[in-house]
């Protein structure tokens, strides 16, 4: 067993002594093929490439890329070289932003610095300026205090005034009237007594009474607050006559008068009116005391006149109706039938007059006695002018039926007043013999025989230097009547036939003018009594008021668009251009001072004889733009408040006027595209401040439509009714004076119209514009004719695309005669001939066109009102009916143009001649 035992165990061990052995043979061989089989495989690899030469090598490393030129590795190649070219241009870039950011961040803090030093700089500037403002204020209170409206202190109601003047035939303004009650910015508010508050006030005629209530209506002075009143007006006469209610006593009438609620014991700031409707008047204030109250009258005698203080006034020949301007003969031919006319009875002397033998010789006279009454040599030197044959001349010295009663030694009026008025129809000269009694300083009939003379266009001759004429203290008489001595009497023939066709013609016309503006109705009446004490206590007038433009709303697109044809200015220089926001025009800032200033100017100068507006102070409520100095030498500034809108006509020049814009004015209807091409032509236009479109239709621009965004205001105003005439209304949205009136086809560059303004600006009374027509005589219908044909010369300017002053405006909306207006409604046509006849008519210039390059029209738009066949049919209708409502033609040819001095104008080859280049 111990043997067997030994035996198991070493036949048991020799398995574990050759599993080691193999372990040990496995790992020796497994670290030969590991390290030792690589070397030999590298060695014998690089011996064959050696052996085959450098040409023949596989596995070795090859010189220039060679390894690249295999075929299965070019695609990866080419990337790698791609990427690495890549990262080298990023890390390049790299590097070169960080450089410049390093430098921005140097500059930015470079920059705070600046700022900051900047600010510091900044903060002491605006402490020098405030400083230097401080001071111009101190230094400007020094010398031009700053002032504001004074507070308007009122007396007590039972205030008695001043002490009376010794004797009342001693009134005069300064003497008898309360500057207190009537401060320059009061307004001049007036209180106007009920007729039916004192006695006498039924007996007032009827028709005088309902035309006196009327004008007040229509007044702007008059106020209903006594308290505040700057004057008093009672309506004393015309009385009407009744057997039944003789006339008050002048003590009772005294009585009365002091009893009314504000006479305050003399009558201070009263005014008592008689209003004669007939050639006898009652002159029931005589004799009688009217305190400190002031008399305006058509009657006077010598002892009862205070001169400056009392009024004569025109005479109410028509109370209630109105004149008809086509009954008014024309103003040509300059002459007519008869030289001079007279008609007339004087019981006094007339007998012995008839029967005396021609009269001798002044110098036989002189050698005598002065005659007694000059009005028996009259009678006598005309019977021998008209017996002489020399001229045709019509005088009658008794009326074929009963004349019309009259005052002692004045001539009475003879037949009906139809009756006179045909035979002045065809009078060059019309005598009016003043009485002859020289105590009878103003009488109603005299003030009769002026107004039909100056109604129907009979130059009045008075005969008589001691008569005074209405508001004789204020209107240049001579200007429009022959004011000639009684002992001149034999030289008035002579006289007469020495005076030229155009003296003649313009003292018809300022005759007319005189008429027209302070007889013709009970309106101008009134207002002329108001404003010729107004004027004399020196308050500006009312303004005159502006149209308000009620807004449509519109939406506003996109920006519009500069037409680089529009736009450019081609071969015309125009120098500097004017590019700033848009300002209004400068105030009027005279009209509390002009009535001081020109107070010698004003009350010595009567309006020149081609002028519809006057420049006296007798304005009825008028614009308060500016008025004419009389014969065409400048304008004036007219209105109150705190200042009119715009400055002179004449103050300056353009040249010299530092700053001033215009206003586009487009009236519309219906043609929407249109309108919106036009306004974006109008983007980017110099000197433009905004533009008024006037939309003439009933029916309000769609909703959706998008106005054009030109950088300026549109303001788009609705109107009333479909009127041509809204054209020229003086809107108040329009600030400045210059007024650029265009149809919206109205086709013109921005060359063009900058340089009409900049001629516009040196011809302010003038209408400035594009399109030019003239008016022809028809020798055939004896009519006139309107012409659109090119021409060697034209007299209008239509204002489809013309320059104007608003003062215009306010002329042809509120002035000029309302038939003219009718008619431009009747025929909706017509609007620009009245608007040039007005010009014309006011200043006897033509218009002034400029070139422009043929592009009024714009091509393609839609049909307009001129396109139609009986256009020019109603044109020619207009001229002839404009031309009997101012009794003349006031158009004026002219061949000027105004071209700019390097304006190469395009022409057509056969209108080449037609033009004359100044």
């Amino acid at each position: 067993p111990t043997g067997r035992s030994g035996g198991i165990v070493g036949n048991s061990g020799q398995p574990w002594v050759l599993r080691r052995v193999r372990l040990t043979w496995l790992s020796f061989m497994l670290f030969f093929i590991l390290v030792f089989f690589p070397l030999i495989a590298h060695y014998y690899l690089t011996t064959i490439d050696e052996a085959g030469g450098p040409d023949k090598r596989i596995f070795g490393p090859r010189p220039g890329g060679e390894l690249c030129e295999a075929k299965h590795v070019q695609d990866l190649c080419r990337i790698r070289e791609s990427v690495s070219e890549e990262l080298l241009q990023l890390e390049a870039k790299r590097q070169e932003l960080n450089g410049e950011i390093a430098r921005l961040n140097l500059r930015i803090e470079a920059c705070k610095r600046s700022i900051d030093s900047a600010k510091q700089d900044l903060l002491q500037l605006k402490n020098v300026i405030s400083q230097t403002e401080h001071s111009y204020k101190e230094l400007m209170a020094q010398n031009q205090p700053k002032l504001s409206l004074p507070v308007r202190l009122l007396p007590d109601k039972d205030d008695p005034g001043y002490p009376p003047p010794k004797s009342v035939q001693n009134c005069r303004l300064h003497t008898c009237f309360d500057y207190a009650r009537c401060p320059l910015t009061s307004g001049f508010p007036v209180y106007v007594y009920d007729t039916g508050s004192y006695p006498w006030g039924e007996k007032l005629d009827p028709l005088v009474k309902q035309a006196f209530a009327s004008s007040i209506k229509s007044s702007v002075y008059v106020t209903d607050n006594p308290n505040i009143a700057c004057l008093y007006i009672v309506l004393v006469g015309e009385i009407h006559e009744s057997p039944s209610s003789p006339p008050a006593s002048p003590l009772d009438l005294e009585k009365q008068l002091k009893a009314l609620p504000y006479w305050r014991l003399d009558g201070h700031n009263h005014l008592l009116v008689h209003l004669s409707r007939k050639s006898l008047t009652q002159n029931f204030l005589y004799n009688v005391s009217t305190g400190r109250a002031a008399v305006a009258q058509s009657t006077f005698f010598e002892h009862q006149f205070r001169e400056g203080f009392d009024m004569v006034v025109s005479p109410l020949v028509h109370a209630l109706s109105e004149p008809n301007f086509l009954e008014v003969p024309p103003q040509v031919p300059v002459k007519r039938k008869y030289l001079f006319t007279f008609q007339g009875e004087k019981v006094e002397s007339l007998r012995s007059s008839l029967l005396e033998a021609p009269p001798q010789s002044f110098e036989e006279e002189m050698e005598g006695d002065p005659p007694a009454d000059y009005d028996d040599r009259i009678i006598g030197t005309l019977k021998a002018v008209q017996d002489s044959h020399l001229d045709q001349v019509l005088v009658e010295f008794t009326c074929k039926n009963q004349p019309k009663p009259s005052l002692p030694t004045e001539w009475a009026l003879c037949g009906e007043r139809e009756d006179r008025l045909e035979v002045l129809k065809v009078s060059t000269f019309a005598l009016v013999i003043s009485p002859g009694d020289v105590q009878l300083v103003a009488s109603a009939g005299c003030s009769m025989r002026l107004f039909e003379a100056l109604e129907v266009g009979a130059i009045p001759v008075v005969l008589g230097d001691h008569s005074k004429l209405p508001y004789h203290h204020l209107i240049r008489w001579s200007e429009a009547v022959i004011m000639v001595p009684k002992p001149r009497i034999t030289e008035l023939h002579f006289l007469l036939r020495s005076i030229s066709d155009n003296d003649l013609l313009a003292m018809r016309r300022q005759g007319r003018f005189l008429w027209e503006t302070y007889f013709s109705t009970s309106e101008s009446i009134f207002s002329t009594i108001l404003a010729s004490v107004r004027t004399s206590i020196q308050i500006p007038a009312a303004p005159i008021r502006e149209e308000p433009a009620q807004e449509i709303p519109h939406k506003a697109g996109k920006l519009a668009g500069t037409d680089a044809n529009m736009a450019d200015n081609g071969d015309l220089d125009l120098g500097p251009v004017e590019v700033e926001p848009p300002y209004a025009s400068p105030r009027f800032l005279r009209n509390f001072t002009y009535t001081a200033a020109d107070v010698y100017r004003t009350w010595n100068r009567a309006p020149g004889p081609f002028h519809l507006f006057p420049h006296t102070p007798l304005d009825p409520v008028l614009p308060s733009e500016a008025k004419f100095l009389g014969s065409g030498t400048g304008f004036r500034p007219i209105g109150g408040g705190s200042g009119g809108s715009g400055k002179e006509f004449q103050a300056a020049l353009g040249g010299n006027v530092p700053r001033e814009q215009f206003t586009v004015v487009m009236l519309t209807y219906e043609r929407e595209e249109v309108l919106m091409n036009s306004l974006e032509r109008l983007n980017g236009l110099p000197y433009l401040n905004k533009v008024v479109v006037v939309w003439n239709s009933p029916k309000p621009p769609s909703d959706d439509l998008l106005w054009p965004d030109i950088g300026l205001p549109i303001v788009v105003v609705h109107t009333e009714k479909n009127s041509l005439n809204n054209r020229f209304l003086p809107w108040d949205a329009v600030e400045t004076e210059a007024i650029l009136s265009i149809d919206d086809d109205a086709h013109l560059r921005h060359d063009e119209i900058m340089f009409g303004f900049r001629v516009w600006r040196e011809a302010r009374d003038r209408i400035v514009g594009f399109p030019g027509r003239f008016h022809a005589w028809d020798v055939n219908h004896q009519s006139w004719l309107y012409n659109s044909n090119y021409s060697c010369e034209l007299s209008m300017v239509l204002t489809g695309a013309a320059f104007f002053h608003k003062y215009y405006a306010y002329l042809y909306s509120y002035v000029m005669p309302q038939a003219i207006r009718d008619m431009v409604d009747e025929y909706i046509n017509c609007e620009d001939i009245a608007m040039n006849f007005l010009v014309s008519h006011i200043t006897r210039k033509p218009p002034i066109k400029v070139t422009s390059r043929w592009t009024f029209r714009c091509p393609g738009c839609p049909q307009a009102l001129s396109h139609d066949d009986s256009h020019f049919h109603e044109r020619h209708k207009c001229i002839n009916f404009f031309v009997k409502v101012y009794g003349y033609m006031p158009l004026l040819y002219t061949q000027f143009r105004v071209d700019s001095v390097l304006f190469k104008t395009r022409l057509p080859h056969d209108k080449t001649k037609c033009f004359k280049f100044i």
